[in-house]
């Protein structure tokens, strides 16, 4: 591991999992837990760099086939990484592509050396292996990159996800001795890399794979193959197992989460990040976050209501524009308006995560969770 990546585990709940974390990286600190923006095409819909920066982002995401296929690594390396091919100053992570490769790939054939796939963009051939996806993910120039998996798609056989599983163990072994080759070859790589754990919908796989995970030493551990349709019970009893083997002393990520409420329960388990397009898709489609509940403020019942979008919050949005204004924005097909729910839906969780940290400092996480559900799920809009 480089010396620029150290997570150092700062307080834990007393009565949960819940901890207060400090992640420390080439591009800056990262204070968890904490929620990262989705930049899929190295850029977060509707916001700048600077409005990231301005609404408390330490981190975002972008997403590795995607910038594969367009504009390719090689053209982001010579820009200087994503970093300065983006102008984003603060920590990035990305992750292997391996989730796109199956979820948007109809043809696809994978074998174990790796898997071939067709591209959503224009139907060419590609192929990802393991080392190949270690290679795009330094090129990118990422500060937390993550090992190259198998998606096991829900719901999925017992044996089925048993075998994928092993073949995700195998790949994370390739993916970190790339790693450590690409670390000897480039003097100045900073990128830490996090395995994957796996194993479908049954509680024993999700042990074993984040046990073979463990011995192979990881930086960091991610949580995958969840939030994919599953009963929010069964995607908790997978985490707790995955997170029972983990190490505390490394940090936890679930992949792909972002619903308010679930972040709560991931927290109270332990899990230190998330990222999710939950906050930027919902906002494209005329709803957004509030401190009691979801509000669809594109319905016709805004069409007079000159309050803000959310009377607690302090974000940009809300304390200038009104319901009413931002509805006729969205309904005229104006930017501005998809903007202004964007900003307000990442504000939202970004203060949110902000919060839940200060509780776990404070010791009062379950206070404050029992007091933000009450009032979360008195309900705006069905």
């Amino acid at each position: 591991m480089k010396p620029d990546f150290k997570f150092t585990l700062e307080k834990k709940d007393t009565r949960t999992q819940a901890r207060a974390g400090l992640i420390q990286t080439a591009h800056g600190e990262i204070q968890t837990p904490i929620f990262m923006p989705v930049g899929t095409q190295a850029t977060v819909k509707c916001m700048s760099p600077e409005e990231l920066v301005e609404i408390g982002s330490q981190i975002i995401l972008c997403n590795t086939y995607h910038l594969y296929l367009r504009p390719g690594e090689s053209i982001i390396k010579r820009a200087g990484g994503l970093h300065g091919f983006m102008n984003w100053k603060k920590p990035i992570l990305t992750d292997s592509g391996g989730f796109q490769v199956f979820s948007l790939s109809d043809l696809r054939k994978v074998r174990e050396d790796g898997v071939e796939f067709k591209s959503h963009l224009d139907g060419s051939k590609h192929y990802l292996s393991p080392e190949k996806a270690i290679q795009i993910e330094m090129d990118l120039g990422a500060d937390i990159i993550m090992s190259l998996d198998e998606c096991v798609p829900y719901p999925a056989e017992k044996e089925y996800a048993r075998k994928s599983l092993e073949m995700t163990t195998r790949w994370a072994a390739r993916c970190k001795e790339e790693w450590q080759k690409q670390l000897d070859a480039e003097p100045l790589t900073h990128s830490a890399l996090y395995g994957i754990c796996q194993g479908g919908m049954y509680p024993e796989l999700r042990i074993e794979s984040a046990r073979q995970l463990v011995d192979l030493d990881f930086p960091g551990y991610s949580i995958g193959g969840l939030s994919v349709g599953e009963s929010v019970p069964m995607m908790m009893e997978m985490l707790e197992a995955s997170i029972s083997q983990l190490p505390e002393e490394k940090p936890r990520y679930f992949m792909g989460l972002g619903s308010p409420l679930e972040l709560f329960q991931c927290i109270e388990r332990g899990v230190d990040m998330f990222d999710c397009v939950l906050p930027t898709r919902n906002a494209r489609n005329g709803t957004v976050f509030t401190a009691h509940g979801k509000l669809v403020v594109r319905n016709g019942a805004y069409a007079e209501d000159f309050k803000p979008m959310d009377d607690e919050c302090d974000c940009y949005a809300c304390r200038n524009y009104t319901r009413a204004y931002i509805r006729h924005l969205i309904w005229a097909g104006e930017i501005l308006g998809f903007r202004l729910c964007t900003l307000h839906n990442l504000y939202f969780l970004l203060k949110l995560v902000s919060q839940i940290r200060k509780s776990i400092q404070e010791d009062r996480f379950s206070e404050y969770k029992q007091e933000f559900f009450a009032k979360y799920q008195s309900g705006l809009d069905s």
